[in-house]
């Protein structure tokens, strides 16, 4: 197992560099449609209001 790991460390740098990208990825998607969820509530009661 560590003749793997140090054979191959540039894979698993890799592998663990993508985990946090798709990780981070996830979070701004999961951010952005929740921002606009409030947008879309928050201009439907200004209408409302008018």
């Amino acid at each position: 197992m560590t003749e793997f790991l140090t054979n191959n460390s540039i894979y698993i740098v890799l592998i663990i560099t993508l985990i946090i990208w798709f990780g981070l990825a996830f979070l701004i998607f999961n951010l952005d449609s929740k921002v606009k969820k409030l947008e879309n509530s928050f201009n439907n009661s200004n209408e409302e209001k008018i």
